[in-house]
């Protein structure tokens, strides 16, 4: 979504297009992840089906919102995400037996879709951290769950998004395919790097990300 944002379009372009990539993208990713065993479903259909309702209900939201707006919260999300990998510990294996009530799970989807949607992230640069940083997930784990959360979450913000005709399908559909190829190759890069180096990775990509938005926000002015 920066990237678009880079290449000229406008904020709410950038997430109807990276909402459509996500679909293509999580939806592949989660089956050659579930293929691989890194993937356990479990609790993580009730945090989806929040997801899902959380994003289809930010389709209401953006068409209201102000692109500066949209282009602050992202940002906040990002450095967030940011501290939060950057002060967890790297889990190798997952030994505590943690336990969240079913609506406990949806409620947190859905307060994740419902905000990640809007902002064109999905929930997994959300969702990740606080798998990793607060419930000792192992990077790993909680990156793959983060995948398929955003399954649900991408899904119901572009059903929301094509209602409101907010997405350029054809920009869309080229990403979407295009970035296929590049999650069969990241997640079997994933399997032959280790957790600290994986972490490692994914703070730099958050801080590019987050660099990017700084400077467009502040183009802006």
């Amino acid at each position: 979504m920066p990237i678009l944002l880079l290449l000229g379009l406008g904020m709410k372009d950038a997430v109807g297009i990276s909402i459509m990539q996500m679909v293509f993208s999580s939806i592949y990713g989660s089956y050659l992840n579930t293929k691989k065993g890194s993937l356990t479903l479990g609790e993580g259909l009730y945090v989806g089906f929040g997801g899902f309702t959380g994003g289809y209900l930010s389709g209401y939201l953006t068409s209201s919102i102000p692109d500066l707006l949209l282009q602050v919260t992202f940002i906040a999300f990002v450095l967030f995400a940011i501290i939060r990998m950057a002060f967890a510990g790297v889990h190798e294996v997952y030994t505590e037996d943690k336990r969240l009530h079913p609506l406990v799970l949806f409620t947190i989807g859905a307060a994740i879709g419902v905000v990640a949607i809007s902002i064109g992230i999905g929930g997994a640069i959300i969702l990740i951290p606080l798998l990793s940083g607060i419930l000792h997930y192992p990077v790993k784990k909680a990156v793959s769950a983060g995948l398929f959360f955003v399954v649900f979450s991408s899904i119901a913000g572009f059903t929301g998004r094509l209602v409101h005709g907010e997405i350029d399908l054809y920009k869309g559909a080229i990403i979407g395919i295009g970035s296929l190829i590049g999650v069969w190759i990241g997640i079997r890069l994933k399997e032959h790097i280790s957790n600290r180096h994986h972490k490692t990775f994914i703070i730099v990509m958050y801080s590019i990300i987050l660099l990017i938005m700084l400077y467009k926000l502040l183009s802006r002015q």
